[in-house]
């Protein structure tokens, strides 16, 4: 379980198929083999650590379905390790388990703060919504505007500054988690037939959820 607050920017030392070597510091203080560390919002397991550096193996699965299988030599990545109990929780709950791609849209200058936009899949976009969270390549966020194919969420100085969301163009892909409790909700209303009683996602959005 992780909190979505960007540790460190890592960098890629080489990308070989199915493995990362990622160079890193701060991350790796108090780390040991076997220990779980977000890569660009991916939990991934931590093998071969040195002083500056740790191997991650990556799933088939896990590369087809986040930006880790585009990864190549000296590109940048966000890094946290993973919550321990009695842990500041900065952010939100996030496990590190994405959900999808989305595709940056735009990046536009409002004051000293950026808005990005990412459009998103059906599936992904049916359990945001405005003020609610969402994990943007591991930053922990929360959603200003939305629209059925699009979000977007303001990134404070901080936020754009430490982590890799400033390297970001137009058409670049992201990885997406959305919050787990809308997922459960979403599930408990799908099973108990809530939606026939009045209580749906609409409902729960309007109300505060």
């Amino acid at each position: 379980m992780f909190t979505g607050i960007i540790e460190e920017v890592g960098q890629v030392l080489a990308a070989l198929p199915g493995t990362l070597r990622i160079k890193a510091r701060k991350v790796l203080e108090g780390s040991r083999e076997g220990d779980s560390i977000a890569v660009n919002g991916v939990c991934l397991t931590a093998a071969n650590l040195s002083l500056d550096s740790f191997t991650a193996e990556i799933m088939p699965e896990t590369a087809r379905l986040t930006n880790l299988g585009r990864l190549r030599p000296e590109n940048a990545v966000n890094l946290e390790r993973a919550l321990t109990l009695g842990g500041r929780l900065g952010g939100h709950l996030v496990q590190g388990h994405i959900d999808g791609t989305g595709k940056v849209m735009a990046i536009v200058p409002d004051g000293p703060a950026h808005l990005l936009q990412v459009s998103a899949l059906p599936e992904v976009m049916q359990y945001i919504t405005r003020k609610g969270f969402i994990a943007v390549d591991g930053v922990s966020l929360t959603i200003v505007k939305l629209d059925n194919l699009s979000f977007t969420v303001s990134l404070v100085g901080h936020t754009w500054e430490n982590t890799i969301l400033n390297r970001l163009h137009s058409g670049d892909a992201v990885n997406l988690e959305v919050d787990i409790i809308a997922k459960y909700v979403a599930q408990y209303c799908r099973q108990c037939g809530a939606a026939d009683a009045g209580i749906n996602l609409e409902f729960l959005r309007e109300h505060g959820f």
